[in-house]
């Protein structure tokens, strides 16, 4: 799947854009819709191409094994966002009254869930971020349209030290070590500074932020600072698209050693790998699912989807990392869906009851196995005050052209994180003049 993938996600992007649904057998108005924003064209293509694809492929698996989620099926439209935005914004008004009306919107952009979220709010559509977003939107009480679910920013900041803390043979041994933090300088990039200069005031190490301008193809000096001035003991790659392979290659150029770099979820897929070449052998990145398709869910799609020649990628793409992000994606997705439809019947449900969903949503490891994704996707519960859930984090590292798990499930630290949540969103409930809900009631 390594050398092969590169030229197959090139493949990809020559796909034809444009609405994409499946044989009507019900008016649109009795099925399901699923807007698929994403970007498949652009310097972040590679995993936007992914993203879409993947969801695309599991609601093609749901209509063609099991004729949609309780006997209603699924259609959906794709819009390309380039992933800016200004587009999405656009793509989320051209599709927001499609069908019955769109039920939910993912932004796939961390900026663009900060553009797109308060007018959601006012048409009372979720928007759904799952590992990625605006971070103190995990308190519902005052976001109470805006789902980032599973595992936050910060949470995952905070599992990061501490799996860096299990390198350095405990936590304690954390203080006085310095760490560089290499972000892209967006609203993504930035999101996690809070957390990190918390945790170093709280564990007594050193933490210093390195922005780099989009796309992210020029680091030489950067790095050369890095390496020659400030002198790290570990990276965190906060990166994306372009600029995680030209971060690792900058690395062993300068002669940082990749098993001391831990990249965000965003820079640790293999269209970040398979272009550093070599200099990738040791790079260590989180994540919260893994890549194969030893799973039964994706075993089921390649049998009725891509052995039907349906599928949305060339086939080498399926199990990889950013394509099983997509079906955890579409996973926790269309189970939000089925629990709308159990508390308000077996129809297209609207934003605001899937919203109620939402708040309910709890996948166990039994829901799990029966998806056929034990492995895939972590439990997690969601309820009013928490839009997370507390699902974990594993980390996984590049060896042999291939992604090894290197660490069990690690739980996030929520003793530091939700305190600064809950602290945040007040603010923003006080500059916005938002009542902050009573979720007892």
């Amino acid at each position: 799947m390594t050398r092969n993938l590169i030229a197959t996600a090139a493949l990809a992007l020559a796909l034809v854009l444009g609405a994409t649904a499946p044989a009507l057998t019900q008016s649109e108005e009795e099925m399901q819709f699923y807007p698929v924003n994403a970007y498949w064209t652009g310097p972040y293509a590679a995993g936007g191409s992914a993203f879409g694809g993947g969801m695309i492929d599991y609601m093609k698996l749901l209509n063609k094994r099991d004729g949609g989620i309780n006997g209603v099926k699924m259609f959906w439209e794709k819009c390309e966002t380039q992933y800016q935005n200004d587009r999405i914004i656009e793509c989320y008004e051209r599709l927001k009254n499609r069908g019955a009306g769109m039920a939910l919107f993912h932004p796939m952009s961390t900026g663009g869930t900060y553009s797109v979220f308060e007018r959601a709010w006012e048409d009372k559509i979720p928007i759904l971020t799952i590992g990625y977003g605006r971070t103190d939107a995990s308190d519902g009480r005052v976001f109470p349209y805006l789902f980032p679910l599973m595992t936050n920013y910060w949470s995952q900041n905070t599992a990061k030290i501490r799996f860096i803390g299990s390198r350095v043979g405990g936590m304690e041994n954390l203080a006085g070590l310095k760490i560089a933090n290499i972000y892209h300088d967006s609203a993504y990039g930035k999101e996690t500074i809070p957390v990190l200069d918390r945790q170093a005031e709280m564990f007594g190490f050193e933490v210093h932020h390195f922005p780099v301008v989009h796309p992210g193809l020029d680091q030489k000096a950067i790095w050369l600072q890095v390496a020659r001035r400030y002198r790290p003991d570990w990276v965190i790659l906060r990166g994306w698209g372009v600029m995680n392979p030209t971060a690792i290659k900058e690395a062993q150029r300068v002669g940082f050693p990749r098993d001391h770099m831990v990249g965000v979820w965003w820079s640790g897929a293999e269209e970040d790998t398979i272009p550093a070449g070599d200099a990738a052998e040791g790079y260590i990145a989180a994540g919260f699912h893994p890549s194969g398709t030893d799973f039964p869910v994706i075993q089921d799609i390649l049998t009725y989807v891509y052995d039907a020649d349906d599928g949305e990628l060339p086939r080498e793409r399926v199990g990889s990392i950013y394509y099983n992000r997509a079906i955890v994606w579409a996973i926790v997705s269309t189970e939000a869906i089925r629990t709308a439809m159990d508390m308000f019947g077996d129809r297209p449900v609207s934003g605001e009851e899937l919203q109620q969903a939402l708040e309910k949503l709890t996948l166990t490891s039994e829901r799990i196995a029966a998806l056929g994704a034990t492995g895939l996707v972590p439990p997690f519960s969601v309820t009013c005050t928490d839009h997370e859930g507390g699902a974990s984090v594993m980390f996984q590292q590049w060896k042999n052209g291939a992604w090894v798990a290197i660490s069990d499930w690690i739980e996030t630290d929520q003793d530091i994180v939700r305190p600064m949540i809950e602290a945040s969103a007040a603010a923003y409930a006080a500059e916005q003049g938002v009542d902050i809900r009573d979720c007892a009631n």
